[in-house]
């Protein structure tokens, strides 16, 4: 996701410093560049050889270090980076930050830096409920920083509450969303849908699907690296929010018609990726359905769910781009045809999950792009690159 990215990692003293080398690592992963910059207090947590030996770039540490090339190197990192990343943040370097004092490398080369720039703080929780801290970070974001919040829970002094550096995962997320993609969609709204549905047969049990979400939530995140304003509505699934995604969680097919129909005016793009129930029970049990004792079977009436697809086609708006999926077992691409012409819409992408690597739960996907006038057939790709093969495809198609 990050190739040929030069991401600069700031690492300032605080105990959550030695999770700045899970950071390093991801990054490193994603096939970004690295350099780190430490400040003192920094090496008193965790040594520059971890890093180096994760990222192979010397740790920069000294502002009058005279083992350096040729040119300032405060300035050539900042000219370098892609993207900044500070974790953990201390209450000192978001109060110099904010304030504009440059008295050691990292604030330094920060004061030069023209690239996206996030920060991620880490501290006791009074330190994070104080005033004057709080002033400081609206400063940052007044100023263009991006202020990834920190997590609540048991913090090392030994307290409970907001404080604890975020996840290293959500942090790359949100990297990656800064300095993965060009802004090829900046100005636009996209909405997203993801995961199964849930329908209630009594309290205890419910009829669902294999969806894990990944296609959307993949989709989803590709759209705002690329600048989008996007609305992820989610089923019930395991996983992260995506970075600058604003997600509305649901949990039944009747819940998801209602998130996205009352959102399809307000939207540029539509890409309806979630596996929605085609049917309900037709009654919900007050209580839990038990056994037969006479050993008889158990029917199950159901009844049609509203099909959202088919009411975003005939409602669609002019200039409005409407994505459906089919996931087929046969004749994939004649049935999807027929999906794109019922449903009015703009791009079909279809897969059939007998094919290997195309099937639910997993990472990759094998995609065929279908619109009126073209088929488009992926190879085997992650979920992330066939994502953005699909907006690529929206984008020239609009």
């Amino acid at each position: 996701m990050l190739k040929g990215k030069n991401i600069l990692l700031g690492v300032t003293g605080g105990i959550a410093a030695y999770k700045a080398a899970d950071i390093c690592s991801r990054l490193v992963k994603n096939h970004a560049n690295v350099d780190v910059i430490m400040t003192e207090h920094a090496l008193n947590f965790i040594t520059p050889n971890t890093f180096e030996a994760l990222c192979h770039n010397k740790v920069v540490t000294d502002t009058f270090d005279r083992n350096h090339p040729w040119e300032v190197e405060h300035i050539a990192l900042a000219d370098k980076a892609d993207c900044v990343i500070i974790a953990p943040a201390t209450a000192n370097i978001i109060g110099k930050l904010a304030n504009g004092i440059a008295d050691d490398m990292l604030t330094t080369t920060l004061m030069a830096c023209e690239c996206p720039k996030l920060i991620a703080p880490a501290m006791n929780t009074k330190m994070w409920n104080n005033p004057i801290l709080q002033d400081n970070l609206k400063k940052l974001k007044h100023y263009g920083w991006t202020v990834i919040e920190p997590a609540s829970g048991h913090l090392a002094c030994g307290t409970e509450g907001a404080g604890k550096l975020e996840d290293p995962s959500v942090i790359v997320d949100w990297v990656i969303n800064q300095a993965a993609c060009e802004k090829d969609m900046k100005g636009l709204s996209v909405m997203v849908s993801a995961g199964p549905t849930c329908e209630d047969l009594d309290p205890v049990r419910f009829l669902t699907n294999r969806s894990s979400g990944k296609m959307g939530y993949s989709i989803a995140s590709a759209a705002a690296a690329r600048g989008a304003e996007v609305t992820l509505v989610s089923g019930p699934v395991n996983l992260p929010h995506p970075a600058n995604v604003k997600v509305v969680n649901i949990r039944s097919a009747a819940d998801m018609y209602e998130a996205i129909t009352s959102r399809q005016k307000d939207t540029d793009i539509i890409i309806k990726a979630a596996a929605v129930a085609d049917y309900r029970p037709a009654t919900v049990a007050d209580n839990k359905i038990k056994k037969k004792d006479d050993g008889s079977d158990l029917s199950l009436p159901l009844e049609r769910t509203d099909d959202i697809l088919k009411y975003l086609g005939k409602h669609k708006k002019k200039g409005q781009f409407l994505c459906g999926f089919s996931m087929e077992t046969e004749n994939m691409i004649e049935n999807s045809r027929k999906k794109l012409e019922k449903k009015n819409l703009d791009l079909i992408a279809a897969n059939n999950v007998k094919v290997e690597g195309a099937g639910f739960q997993g990472d990759t996907n094998v995609l065929t792009l279908i619109s009126h006038d073209s088929e488009v057939e992926l190879p085997l790709l992650s979920k992330w690159d066939a994502a953005n093969r699909l907006l690529d495809e929206i984008m020239k198609l609009r």
